[in-house]
């Protein structure tokens, strides 16, 4: 047997050399991408067209008569050789085409990405996602995985038409391109859902990108100057605190999507991602992620509130709540909805109408909010507010204050309600 460097041996052509990374490459690829691929690239050496099943099982052939070939002739055999042996032995081989690399490299593009946003496609993804989450549990390090969803897409198609619409979607790739830090992954997995996988990466990171992506989606887009508040909603699922399979990382992460979608409307619930990590909550059916019209009363966190609450007892979803006692104080209004305490989270509000002054928020609940105000008399009964909660984008809201209490250090803890 000939030695390496063995000038008998001949060395490969360049031509040789790409078919081999074509084994290599093919051999990483699960059945059915293999198969798609292979599909196109008997179509394009050799016109033949063959279904994914016909592709997979002519490579295995393909590959079995290269090993025969070199052992019956006790030399390396070309990849070409075999391929032109086996399918012109079937009489497939009817008009052989030389395959130049810019073809196979667009055959390969081809089968790994989204034709409209040029994202890594669905079938990657999985893949994707397998391969980086066995790495993080490899090594102990997170995983984060985001799901997006560009908002209000069918109503840019109904009222634009889908070319309008294909150029929101073109947009948004183009946006998560730019923003994403090079370590990162982007795909499109759906008709408007978009996913993200992004390793080595804590909740807070993985928010504050998610956040710096929609502000920037926002700013791209509005030179379409269109009336229809599209956007880009989020939600994230971080290993291994949220989960140790894909499975559950992804359903965890659609449910707080939609969690967060229905809560952008003043007077919804909104849920901090640490009490969506605390409770579980089945996976949300399809038919259920649209936000109902009015909005349904929902149990409280698995977590006992650090601070007690006055309120009635809470309705079910199907009883009318208790009416409020009549207030006594300044503001005062009976509490109807538990408070979620937001204590330490940096969460705060910019109060649009009082100069931009700013509020730290003090606790959410399915009514309102309560902020931390140095002098509440110098905001007006009624006012608008940008609240800054974490996992939530920015969520823009009319305000009514509703009670006051004094706190150490000559503050108060204004009380305030959602106003529809």
């Amino acid at each position: 047997m000939s030695q390496t460097g063995d000038a008998s041996q001949p060395q490969p052509s360049a031509e040789d050399s790409f078919l081999d990374l074509l084994v290599e490459t093919l051999d990483a690829l699960d059945e059915s991408a293999r198969g798609q691929f292979l599909r196109q690239f008997f179509r394009t050496i050799a016109q033949i067209d063959f279904t994914d099943a016909q592709s997979n099982d002519y490579w295995e052939r393909i590959l079995l008569r290269r090993r025969e070939l070199a052992e019956n002739l006790g030399k390396r055999v070309s990849l070409k050789t075999a391929l032109v042996d086996v399918l012109a032995s079937t009489n497939f081989l009817r008009v052989p085409i030389l395959m130049e690399y810019d073809e196979f490299k667009k055959l390969q593009i081809n089968a790994a990405t989204d034709a409209l946003t040029g994202l890594y496609n669905r079938r990657l993804f999985d893949e994707y996602c397998d391969k980086e989450l066995n790495r993080a549990k490899r090594y102990g390090h997170q995983l984060a995985i985001v799901i997006l969803d560009l908002h209000k897409l069918k109503e840019v198609n109904d009222r634009h038409g889908h070319l309008q619409g294909d150029q929101v979607l073109q947009l948004a790739a183009t946006t998560l391109r730019k923003t994403m830090r090079a370590s990162d992954f982007a795909f499109r997995i759906g008709g408007d859902e978009f996913a993200l996988l992004l390793p080595q990466t804590d909740p807070e990171q993985a928010i504050t990108l998610c956040r710096r992506i929609r502000t920037q989606y926002e700013t791209d887009i509005r030179p379409l100057k269109m009336d229809i508040g599209v956007t880009l909603d989020f939600g994230v699922a971080v290993h291994p605190h949220d989960g140790e399979t894909k499975s559950a990382l992804m359903n965890l992460a659609d449910q707080r999507l939609y969690q967060l979608k229905n809560s952008g409307r003043p007077g919804a619930r909104v849920i901090p991602l640490e009490t969506q990590a605390a409770r579980e909550v089945p996976p949300t059916a399809p038919a259920q992620r649209e936000a109902p019209a009015t909005p349904q009363v929902v149990s409280p966190p698995s977590v006992t509130p650090p601070v007690k609450t006055e309120a009635a007892p809470r309705p079910t979803p199907f009883q009318k709540p208790a009416e409020p006692q009549r207030p006594t104080a300044p503001y005062a209004e009976a509490r109807k909805w538990e408070r979620v305490s937001l204590a330490g989270t940096k969460a705060y509000a910019i109060l649009t109408d009082v100069n931009e002054k700013t509020a730290a928020v003090l606790d959410l609940s399915y009514g309102g909010v309560a902020l931390l105000l140095d002098n509440p008399e110098d905001v007006p009964n009624q006012f608008h507010a940008v609240l800054h909660v974490p996992i939530l984008p920015p969520v823009r809201v009319v305000l009514r204050k509703t009670n006051s209490q004094p706190v150490d250090g000559g503050r108060a803890r204004v009380g305030c309600a959602f106003v529809s």
